[in-house]
C-alpha cells in the first residue's frame, strides 16, 4: 500500500508521458503532479490494473486520463478508452478535461454519453469513431444492447466514483458492462471509500493491481473568510467588476487556469482603470519580479496569476484571493487562498463555481472541513452608493489636502460671466469627474424573449427523448416511504427549502429513486440537498433549495421521468399538504393560442348560397 507522504517530489516531466499530452499539461500550466496523479501514472502507463481510494478533488481525472491517452492509437478509429462515471455532470466534466488533456492529439475523438440527451444526436457522433468514451452506466449499456457502441477493441476501463455509483444502484450495470469488454482491457478503479461490494468488483475483474490510498489532509487558515458565487445569467467579467467596486482591497491575486488567460484578464481589468498586471510561466523572472515589487510598492493592485506562477508569492498586502477560474483539485484551492490571511492578518477568498462546477465545490468543503457560505453579487444601488461614499471622502480630502486657491478663482470668474448658480457649477464638475463611474444606478434592459433566442424547442427534444436508464438509480439521502397514517398533515418545507410539485405519481410507476435521479442529473442538485419526497396518486411534492434560477426551473418542466414530463410548479406552502391536498393546476389549452379572426374565417358564412 503506498501512502502520499512517501511520495518523492517529482515533475510531470519526469513521469514518461506521451510528448502531446505533455505538451498540453505544460501548458496548463501544471509542473508538480498531486500524489494520487505521481503513484497512478508510472503503473498505468506501464499496463497495470490500478485500484485508487482517494476523495473528489484530488486529482484523479488526471492522474487516470494522461498515462491512458498516452497509450492510445490515434489511427486506430474504434473505442479504445471508456471512462464510467456516477452523474451526467461528471460525465460532461471528465470529458471535458480528457479534451484539454488530448488537444494536441491530431484525430483523437471524446465523446460524452449519458442520459438526458437526444439518442440521435450521440449516434450521428459515434459514427465519427471516437478512441473515447465517458458516460454513465445506464446510457453506455443502453447503446452496447442497441449494438451502437462496439467495444472489442477496447484497451482500458476507468470506474470513477465506483462508489457513488454503487449508491445510485449503478453497480449491476456496471458489472454487466465489465462482461462485455475483452479480457485484456486495464481496468482502473477509483473511489473514496471501499464498501464491500466495490471491493467484491475489484476482486472480481481487477488483476493483480496496484493499490493506492491517498489521506486528505489538506486544511485551511482560520483568518480567510472564504464565500463563492454561482456563476449565473452573468458573465465573469462584469461579476468581477462588481466585486472589485464594492470590496475594501488592498492588493488581490485573481486565479485562472491558463497562461493565456492571465494576459487576456489583465488587458480588461487595465480597461476598466485597475492597476493590473499578468504574471504566468511564459513570463522571464526580471518581468515577474518586476510586477511583484510594483505591488509591494502599491503601484499594482491586481495579479492575475496561474497557480504555478504564484507558487511561493508572499505580498503582504494581499487582502484578497478570487478564483476566477476554479482549481483542479482541492490542494491547489488551499495553496491559492494561503496567499491571503498570513502572518495572522485577515484574509478574503472568492470562488467562482459554475453550476456543473458544485462537485468541486463540495470536495473543497470536505477536504479542508469548512463551509464556504454563498455571496450575493453587488447589486447596481449598491456600486452607486459605493461610488458616492468614496467620491465625498475625495472631496473631502481634497478640500483639506490640497490649495484649491487657483481652482476658486477659475470658477468665480465662470460664476460672475454666465450669472450661474454655484450649486449647478459644483454638480456639473462632479457629472464631469464621474463620467466614467456614474454615481446614478445603470439599469439594464434585458431584451425581449425573441431578441435573446428561444432554445425552447431543442430543449423539448432533449427531453422527449430522454432515456430511462439514467433515471432513478439514485436514492435520496432520506428516502423513505410516503406516510400512510395521518393523511392529512400538512406538508411544510424545512428553513431554506420551497416546496414544488411535479406531475408523476404512483399511478405512473414512478419511485423516489427516479424523481432524485432526474432531478440531481439535470439541475446538478446534489442528494444532500434534495428534501422530503412525497408520492400521491396522480403526482408527487419534493422540497429543494430556495431560489432556483428562472432557466433552471424551466428546465426541470421539461424532463422526462418513467415517461411522463416533470411539469414541475412551485406549491404555496400554506396550501400545500403531503397527501391529496396540493392544489391542482389549471388545466392548459392543448395546441396554439386561439386566434378569434382565423376562427371567423374558417366558419362557414350564414350569407352563403
Amino acid at each position: 500500500m503506498s501512502d502520499s507522504e512517501q511520495t518523492p517530489v517529482i515533475l510531470f516531466s519526469d513521469l514518461g508521458l506521451s510528448e502531446p499530452v505533455l505538451k498540453a499539461v505544460n501548458q496548463a500550466g501544471y509542473e508538480t503532479p498531486s500524489p494520487i496523479q505521481a503513484q497512478s501514472i508510472p503503473p498505468l502507463l506501464a499496463g497495470r490494473d490500478l485500484l485508487g481510494q482517494a476523495q473528489t478533488g484530488t486529482g484523479k481525472t488526471a492522474a487516470f486520463s494522461l498515462p491512458l491517452l498516452s497509450r492510445i492509437d490515434v489511427k486506430a478509429k474504434t473505442p479504445q478508452m471508456l471512462v464510467l462515471a456516477p452523474t451526467r455532470e461528471l460525465a460532461i466534466q471528465v470529458a471535458e478535461a480528457i479534451q484539454s488533456y488530448a488537444k494536441y492529439m491530431k484525430g483523437l475523438h471524446v465523446l460524452p454519453i449519458y442520459g438526458g440527451q437526444s439518442v440521435g444526436i450521440q449516434l450521428r457522433q459515434l459514427q465519427r469513431n471516437p478512441q473515447v468514451i465517458v458516460g454513465t452506466p445506464g446510457r453506455i449499456l443502453d447503446h452496447i444492447r442497441r449494438r451502437t457502441l462496439k467495444l472489442g477493441d477496447l484497451k482500458s476501463l476507468v470506474l470513477d466514483e465506483a462508489d457513488e455509483m454503487l449508491r445510485m444502484g449503478f453497480i449491476d450495470d456496471v458489472e454487466t458492462i465489465l462482461k462485455e469488454t475483452p479480457e485484456s482491457r486495464q481496468v482502473a478503479l477509483f473511489s473514496a471509500t471501499m464498501p464491500g461490494p466495490i471491493h467484491r468488483v475489484a476482486t472480481r475483474y481487477l488483476k493483480d493491481p496496484v493499490e493506492i490510498r491517498i489521506k486528505s489532509k489538506t486544511s485551511t487558515i482560520e483568518t480567510i473568510n472564504q464565500r463563492y458565487w454561482q456563476v449565473t445569467g452573468m458573465h465573469k467579467l462584469e461579476a468581477l467588476t462588481r466585486i472589485l467596486e464594492v470590496e475594501e482591497f488592498d492588493a488581490m491575486i485573481i486565479f485562472v487556469r491558463t497562461k493565456n488567460a492571465t494576459t487576456e484578464l489583465a488587458e480588461k481589468l487595465e480597461a476598466r482603470g485597475y492597476s493590473s498586471s499578468a504574471i504566468n510561466g511564459d513570463m522571464n523572472q526580471a518581468a515577474r519580479e518586476k510586477a511583484i515589487n510594483q505591488t509591494k510598492k502599491g503601484k499594482i493592485d491586481i495579479l492575475i496569476a496561474t497557480d504555478v506562477a504564484a507558487r511561493g508569492l508572499d505580498i503582504e498586502r494581499i487582502s484578497h484571493v478570487i478564483n476566477y477560474d476554479i482549481p483542479y483539485d482541492t490542494e491547489s484551492y488551499v495553496h491559492r487562498i494561503g496567499r491571503t490571511g498570513r502572518a495572522g492578518r485577515k484574509g478574503e477568498a472568492i470562488l467562482f463555481v459554475q453550476p456543473r462546477e458544485k462537485r468541486m465545490l463540495f470536495a473543497i468543503e470536505k477536504a479542508t472541513r469548512q463551509s464556504i457560505a454563498k455571496m450575493q453579487l453587488p447589486s447596481t444601488e449598491d456600486i452607486a452608493d459605493r461610488r458616492v461614499m468614496q467620491f465625498t471622502q475625495q472631496l473631502s480630502e481634497t478640500i483639506e489636502s490640497q490649495d484649491l486657491s487657483f481652482f476658486q478663482e477659475v470658477i468665480s470668474n465662470y460664476q460672475e460671466s454666465h450669472d450661474a448658480d454655484p450649486l449647478e457649477v459644483a454638480a456639473a464638475l462632479t457629472y464631469l469627474v464621474q463620467k466614467q463611474r456614474p454615481l446614478k444606478p445603470v439599469v439594464h434592459v434585458r431584451p425581449a424573449r425573441s431578441e435573446r433566442g428561444d432554445n425552447s424547442g431543442k430543449d423539448r427534444e432533449r427531453g422527449s427523448r430522454r432515456d430511462r436508464s439514467d433515471r432513478g438509480e439514485r436514492p435520496s439521502r432520506n428516502e423513505r416511504s410516503p406516510r400512510r397514517g395521518n393523511q392529512s398533515a400538512p406538508h411544510r418545507s424545512e428553513e431554506g427549502m420551497q416546496t414544488y410539485r411535479v406531475e408523476v405519481g404512483r399511478n405512473h410507476g414512478v419511485e423516489v429513486k427516479n424523481i432524485v435521479g432526474a432531478i440531481a442529473n439535470e439541475a446538478g442538485i446534489d442528494s444532500k440537498d434534495i428534501g422530503r419526497i412525497s408520492l400521491q396518486d396522480d403526482y408527487s411534492t419534493i422540497d429543494l433549495p430556495q431560489g432556483m434560477p428562472k432557466d433552471l426551473f424551466q428546465q426541470l418542466r421539461k424532463v422526462w421521468v418513467v415517461n411522463k414530463q416533470l411539469e414541475i410548479s412551485l406549491v404555496n406552502n400554506n396550501e400545500a399538504s403531503s397527501d391529496g391536498d396540493a392544489p391542482r393546476r389549471k388545466s392548459k389549452r392543448s395546441g396554439k393560442p386561439r386566434n378569434r379572426a382565423r376562427d371567423q374565417a374558417r366558419r362557414p358564412s350564414q350569407n352563403r348560397n
